[in-house]
């Protein structure tokens, strides 16, 4: 198998679970050499231990400033540079809420990490990435910046202001060889996100919302998405800047409604 990221040393933050755990398994087949950022620290142990090699964790808040800093210059001081920022952490803030019943307090920890950790990660990256003149920035967005309701207020917000970050910055940083994109989405099982305590749960929540994409006989894994990232990484994509690469199965083109409705009307 081609290595599509030999000799790359790649950050990838809430790589101890989920797509972070997947995007590190596989940007480490393709030959990157990896640092798994997460606070849950007996995961990301675990995981680095496993894969062994060119894989290590170091803990970090993405939405302590200080935190970040350390995670940029530890990499730098173990291996000399960096050529991917993956900023994969994310939070949800439970079911889905009218306005009247959101908190301000539930509003301030999303964007914390959603929206400001990405920030920080993403300044920091360009800290060292400018004066190397190259780099790649990645965000995991979400579904949600292409279409409205499917998730909370607070959500919907940071993954939003995401993208305008990710669009701003490349705006900014293409000047320097740095490519900055979002991977978006939908929801996928199994991220610790999704509240599925049991296998079972989670085929079941699988199945529903395989159901609801345009593209039939196909389930959004973790891989999926990781798959989507290292495209993004790689040097496959060297003239890909400020996209917002949709993983959806087409959910996201086609709102049912009306079609609905009238199905509804021509049954009765």
């Amino acid at each position: 198998m081609a290595k599509r990221l030999d000799g790359k040393v790649a950050i990838i933050t809430g790589g101890a679970s989920g797509i972070g755990a997947s995007a590190v398994q596989l940007f480490h087949e393709h030959g990157a050499r990896v640092v798994i950022a997460d606070i849950q620290d007996k995961l990301g142990q675990d995981l680095a231990d496993k894969i062994g090699e060119n894989v290590s964790y170091i803990h970090c808040n993405v939405s302590n400033e200080d935190d970040i800093r350390n995670l940029i210059d530890t990499t730098i001081a173990k291996h000399g540079q960096l050529d991917i920022m993956y900023s994969n952490a994310g939070i949800v803030d439970g079911v889905v809420a009218g306005i009247l019943d959101c908190t301000k307090s539930d509003v301030e920890r999303v964007l914390g990490v959603n929206l400001v950790g990405a920030f920080l990660c993403a300044k920091h990256a360009a800290r060292v990435m400018i004066p190397q003149r190259k780099g790649c920035i990645i965000f995991t967005a979400s579904a949600t910046t292409s279409i409205a309701g499917i998730s909370s207020h607070a959500y919907a917000a940071s993954k939003c202001g995401l993208l305008g970050l990710c669009r701003n910055l490349a705006v900014e940083l293409g000047q320097y060889g740095i490519r900055v994109n979002c991977v978006s989405p939908y929801a996928v099982v199994n991220t610790g996100m999704t509240g599925t305590k049991s296998e079972a749960d989670s085929h079941n929540l699988e199945m529903a919302l395989s159901d609801t994409s345009l593209l039939k006989g196909q389930v959004l894994k973790a891989e999926g998405v990781a798959k989507a990232a290292l495209y993004l990484a790689s040097d496959d994509a060297n003239y890909v800047c400020g996209l917002n690469l949709l993983v959806d199965g087409g959910y996201s083109v086609v709102n049912p409604t009306l079609m609905n409705f009238i199905t509804k009307q021509l049954g009765n």
